[in-house]
């Protein structure tokens, strides 16, 4: 557990931003980044503002490997519609993102392991895949074993963050309902995101 609260911190500081708003969050006292070069000031060119948006959306939902990024952003532009869009909503449509979403847990570092570990059924059925997809109507909930840890009651109780209208969470049951694939404005990022700036990243 350790070495992911030191990974989240480090993704933080070398982003420059407060990625998930939390109080203990490096940026908070330094905005810049680290090393000896950290408080230099540049330019960035075009390539590296979308390479920081890319970063950005990866590490904010668990830091996110090159290969699984890369396989969402094929996907959201292969799509009919507006592949910024189809981006978010696949991304928001993660399993650990809505159990993260729903405050079950208190990161969405802990929600992946906390999904990997089976504490999480969808539809009654357990499923330990964090990328798991949900459609509309799906319901996720903590499985009756999994509902008295630690991890659970804390998050439950604080309910640190807003949930979003595209989510309804039942805290007695600790169930939540998926209701629909959101749009970008709906997000409740802390930071912005940028992702057309994503997608011409991956169109060069």
């Amino acid at each position: 557990m350790t070495k992911r609260i030191q990974a989240k911190h480090k993704i933080s500081r070398r982003l420059g931003v407060n990625l998930w708003g939390t109080a203990k969050s490096p940026v908070n006292a330094r905005a810049y980044g680290p090393g000896q070069h950290g408080q230099r000031r540049r330019k960035p060119s075009d390539y590296g503002l979308q390479l920081a948006a890319k970063q950005q959306l990866k590490g904010y939902y668990g830091n996110l490997t090159e290969k699984q990024f890369r396989r969402v952003v094929d996907e959201a532009t292969r799509r009919k519609g507006e592949s910024t869009e189809n981006l978010i909503g696949l991304l928001e449509s993660r399993l650990d993102a809505v159990v993260y979403r729903s405050n079950f847990v208190a990161s969405v570092f802990a929600a992946r392991q906390f999904v990997n570990h089976g504490h999480v059924a969808v539809n009654g059925r357990r499923v330990t895949i964090p990328s798991y997809r949900l459609k509309p109507g799906d319901v996720v909930s903590v499985r009756e074993k999994s509902r008295q840890l630690t991890i659970v009651l804390e998050a439950t109780q604080r309910r640190e963050r807003e949930v979003p209208d595209y989510i309804d969470v039942d805290y007695d049951k600790l169930t939540a309902s998926y209701n629909r694939m959101p749009q970008l404005a709906e997000v409740p990022y802390p930071v912005q995101m940028d992702p057309k700036q994503i997608i011409e990243y991956y169109s060069r």
